[in-house]
């Protein structure tokens, strides 16, 4: 039967409501997938229907920020649809946030945009904790009677796109007859027409919206690499086997992980590796080209595993693909060159849900013997000196974003031959004006547990924790934790009888500082360590405000940090310094606040300069 077509959303979204009846359970993909315009639609006509109950289960709803603070809105506002798309609001987002989500709808979600929904209280209270794997049981078990999602049209059918990570798996079960939902659609050609699980045949769905005008898609922003993120990828770098099996992470890191290893084919790596300043010990020596090449299975399809493909790094094929990914949500120069690469080159991209891509149980005997050498990279916020990570929530119980799939990939490497798990984290974090470690002796919130414990990174270095005892361990982490507070961290440990009275660290791990970093990756930072591996969509004067912003919001109005950033910006603009503050609407100050902020910005201009 083919669908019921529209160009009008609120149409069709009283057609749904007809088929489906006043108690409308709705599953909604994570991310990129939504159908924002329909279900819109949706839940405008549920808002006003007091007869009607609409509950929402997702994941990952997108929105454009709303910066609180008046330099970060000073630095998005005039360019919000230039970084981040011209990506509508999504009703229901605003509602929760303001309080103002009607009595007849409820949102649950299984992971949250990170850090925008702290503090909160109707998105934390309706959070759903579970692993990626585990959302599909989760949802299944809740008996959902609509699915709606976000296609690319094809000639011969449709494409899940960006998103087959549980779409695929639950109308699965629908064509098996274990699940009953009516599917519903609304089409975007913007997005790539992706293969493998992702291709749908067309009377699949029940409903189809093709507006006239389709939705810009969402363009995630990419973040500038620090010297602390290079410095962890490129330690990274030396534990990927050639040959092997890679999954890595969005975000700066993960370009960092990427630019690395891109170093690293090239033969472009050896010198700064030879001006290392920190232990690098034998165990890990992985620096050569990539001969044989890598297979990637992720769950989520990022900047820099699209990089490593397009150089030819990622090629080893597995059933055709020589990537297997579940979704992605990145910027819209990723989803053109995904558009415009050839149907056969694109179709080593297979699109599969995060029950093949997150687990090895279904068809295990192929999993295991495709996964050879894997190495599955992700961060962390916070790690403990006995090898717990935490990455998902804070002590007190709120959710920065969710357990999503680290502990699939986690129990992945404990589980396969030769396989890595690989934690990284930047040994500090600066805000408000404090430094704080983000090694610590405990912690009262934990994503993966310590007897997951495996390979954990910081700008100084590797800790191998594998198989070591206790004390080993805590030896292990405190010579890759910041120099400023392995005293005391080592004092707690051996406070708590976990560590020998008479433990030193080595005197090579103690000069742990940022300087050092900084110091040793100074000379690559204008060639081959950029800020911007994989390009931006700032301008240069944007790009060389955000140090400087960052160095701001780092200080958080602490005396000690902003007295010295407002004596080095007394005085005339210099050089690039006067674009930089009409961009910020500071260059004719309109009173004592902009003249202050002006000289502040002056002067954290001058102190993140290269």
């Amino acid at each position: 039967m083919q669908p019921v077509r529209s160009q009008n959303a609120d149409d069709l979204a009283r057609a749904i409501v007809a088929r489906v009846g006043p108690d409308i359970r709705l599953a909604l993909p994570l991310g990129l997938g939504k159908p924002v315009t329909l279900l819109n639609a949706l839940t405008r006509l549920v808002a006003g229907r007091p007869d009607l109950s609409l509950t929402v289960f997702t994941a990952l709803t997108l929105e454009r920020p709303a910066p609180p603070e008046d330099l970060a809105r000073r630095l998005l506002g005039p360019a919000l649809d230039r970084l981040f798309g011209a990506y509508p609001q999504i009703d229901y987002a605003t509602w929760l946030r303001d309080g103002r989500l009607p009595d007849n709808i409820e949102i649950r979600e299984f992971f949250l945009l990170a850090g925008r929904w702290m503090g909160v209280k109707a998105a934390q209270q309706a959070y759903v904790s579970a692993n990626y794997t585990h959302a599909l049981d989760v949802v299944a078990d809740w008996r959902p009677n609509l699915l709606l999602q976000l296609v690319a049209p094809m000639p011969d059918g449709l494409s899940l796109s960006c998103n087959t990570d549980i779409t695929a798996d639950l109308l699965e079960m629908r064509r098996a007859g274990v699940l009953d939902f009516t599917f519903g659609v609304e089409t975007n050609p913007d997005l790539p027409p992706m293969g493998g699980s992702a291709r749908v045949a067309d009377d699949e769905a029940a409903f189809r919206l093709d507006p006239e005008e389709p939705f810009e898609l969402f363009s995630a922003v990419r973040q500038p690499v620090s010297d602390a993120e290079y410095a962890i990828g490129l330690h990274v770098s030396r534990l990927v086997r050639d040959g092997g099996t890679l999954q890595i992470g969005i975000g700066s890191l993960g370009d960092a992980t990427a630019q690395a290893l891109l170093l690293r084919d090239r033969d472009e790596i050896a010198d700064i590796w030879a001006a290392c300043p920190f232990p690098r010990g034998s165990a890990f020596t992985d620096t050569g080209r990539f001969e044989h090449g890598l297979y990637a299975v992720t769950e989520m399809l990022v900047e820099g595993i699209l990089q490593l493909f397009e150089a030819g790094i990622i090629r080893r094929r597995v059933a055709g693909a020589a990537i297997h990914a579940a979704f992605f949500v990145e910027t819209r120069d990723f989803y053109r060159r995904l558009r415009d690469m050839p149907p056969e080159r694109r179709a080593l991209i297979a699109m599969e849900p995060v029950s093949f891509t997150n687990a090895l149980y279904g068809k295990e005997a192929d999993k295991r013997a495709a996964r050879t050498d894997a190495r599955f990279v992700n961060a962390a916020m916070k790690a403990t000196l006995l090898g717990a990570a935490v990455s998902d929530a804070t002590e007190d119980g709120q959710v920065v974003s969710g357990v999503g799939g680290q502990v699939n990939f986690v129990e992945q490497a404990l589980a396969l031959d030769g396989a890595r798990s690989v934690i990284t984290l930047p040994a500090t974090r600066t805000r408000r004006g404090r430094t704080t470690s983000n090694i610590v002796w405990s912690y009262g919130h934990v994503t993966v547990p310590r007897h997951m414990r495996d390979i954990v990174v910081t700008e100084y270095g590797i800790a191998d924790l594998r198989g070591k005892s206790d004390a080993g361990v805590i030896a292990a982490m405190l010579e890759i934790a910041d120099s400023r507070f392995q005293p005391g961290l080592m004092r707690q440990a051996k406070e708590a009888g976990k560590l020998p009275r008479d433990h030193e660290i080595p005197p090579g791990a103690r000069g742990n500082t940022p300087e050092r970093v900084g110091h040793w990756l100074a000379p690559f930072r204008q060639g081959r360590l950029p800020d911007f591996p994989f390009g931006t969509d700032f301008t240069e004067t944007e790009r060389r405000l955000l140090p400087a912003l960052d160095r701001l919001k780092q200080s958080g109005g602490a005396l000690r940090a902003i007295i010295p950033l407002a004596l080095a910006g007394l005085g005339g603009a210099r050089g690039d310094e006067a674009e930089c503050l009409d961009r910020m609407g500071l260059a004719a100050p309109r009173g004592i606040r902009d003249r202050a902020l002006g000289v502040l910005l002056r002067g954290a201009l001058r102190r993140t300069g290269r």
